[in-house]
């Protein structure tokens, strides 16, 4: 294996995404922004928010092989960040707060290499060390431009990014049975909530649009309306706790705040819904829902997820970029009966316990891989 030292700047272009006004946001073509990135290889496109057309050059599109990064940040942690295009479905662009490296030939420098390269620790630090700014982070181009790395020939790269996928496809895998889980528990709600068609509802009568002994009541009623309070500067990458954001992906903090069953749900941006149980940190622009009784838990998180769409739309159809506390309070939950209840219950339970397991995986694939990744980036393990 021969080794030499490589200029970003000589082996790739560069370049900003695009700036543009909230008017922008519309069907159009997709857009990669900071939230989107969390701990991904590539992008899940399917969760992109869309702009305007008229907004986007040709030059502004992404290609297969591109690598993005996070530009500018609140948080320094989050700098460097970067992930692989790979697989697009369709026209792609990324925001003004992200930066694309497009690789001049490929056939002497592999994108999977240089992304996994990119994931080191070490570029990491690197990026995050060198970041500029007062409120808020950047990474430049000249920066990137200027960073200097240690690669092997292209067909040690090949065989060291085969090596590291293996754990990114195990990954993959799971996350993709987590969201067929997470679909099937939400249409069982849906059929049984919404469309109440549960069990034995042939048999029971509807009053005002609720079933006999259930009731309706006020999201309140069942938890009360908490947020975090930290800011995105809490996070290191060396954190005990899970620490949610508005980003689908959380990031970890060196304390928690909450010790709880718990629905959380991001603030703003694509306004993601997660439930947690255990101890965990919380960003000042999320809401904290933990309800009084915890058998009413999973009622709580569908029933805020499947209330989502509406929300943000907005009573009058424009779509909005915050939830307020006032807005939350309008949610409505149906309280079963008993019987309805434990059934509902069991059934979540089986598929929360499957997800968790899948999640504890993907947690061991991504420890193992972070630990070989290092030693294969600077040749300590021969390929």
């Amino acid at each position: 294996m021969s080794w030499a030292i490589v200029k970003l700047g000589d082996v790739a272009e560069l370049s900003n995404g695009i700036n543009f006004g909230k008017e922008a946001y519309t069907k159009g073509i997709k857009l990669i922004s900071v939230s989107n990135f969390g701990n991904r290889f590539s992008p899940e496109y399917d969760s992109l928010e869309e702009i305007k057309d008229d907004v986007i050059r040709e030059s502004d599109l992404l290609h297969n092989g591109d690598i993005i990064f996070v530009r500018s940040n609140g948080n320094k942690e989050l700098i460097g960040r970067c992930m692989l295009i790979k697989d697009l479905p369709e026209k792609v662009t990324y925001s003004g707060f992200c930066i694309r490296a497009r690789l001049k030939d490929t056939t002497k420098n592999d994108p999977v290499f240089w992304t996994y390269h990119f994931k080191n620790q070490a570029f990491r630090k690197a990026m995050s060390g060198t970041a500029i700014g007062a409120n808020i982070q950047n990474l430049s181009q000249g920066r990137l431009s200027a960073y200097e790395a240690m690669v092997p020939d292209i067909d040690s790269q090949r065989r060291i990014a085969e090596i590291l996928s293996t754990y990114d496809n195990l990954i993959e895998n799971n996350q993709k049975q987590i969201k067929l889980l997470e679909e099937a528990a939400q249409r069982l709600y849906k059929e049984w909530f919404v469309d109440l068609r549960f069990p034995g509802y042939e048999d029971m009568k509807i009053i005002d649009g609720v079933p006999g002994r259930w009731k309706k009541v006020d999201l309140t009623k069942i938890a009360p309306i908490v947020t975090g309070k930290k800011d995105a500067n809490f996070g290191i990458a060396s954190g005990k706790y899970l620490f949610f954001t508005c980003a689908q992906e959380p990031i970890k903090a060196p304390s928690y705040s909450f010790d709880c069953d718990a629905v959380i749900l991001a603030g703003n941006g694509d306004f993601n819904v997660k439930l947690y149980r255990g101890q965990f940190e919380a960003y000042q622009r999320t809401y904290v829902f933990s309800p009084h009784n915890s058998d009413n838990l999973y009622l709580l998180y569908y029933a805020v997820k499947d209330s989502m769409l509406q929300l943000v739309q907005g009573a009058s159809g424009s779509t909005i970029k915050f939830l307020t506390k006032r807005m939350l309070e309008e949610i409505l939950v149906f309280v079963p009966d008993e019987d309805i209840l434990i059934c509902f219950n069991h059934n979540c339970e089986a598929f929360q316990k499957k997800i968790e397991a899948l999640k504890i995986q993907i947690s061991l694939a991504q420890e193992a891989r972070d630990r070989l990744l290092p030693k294969l980036m600077i040749g300590e393990i021969e390929v």
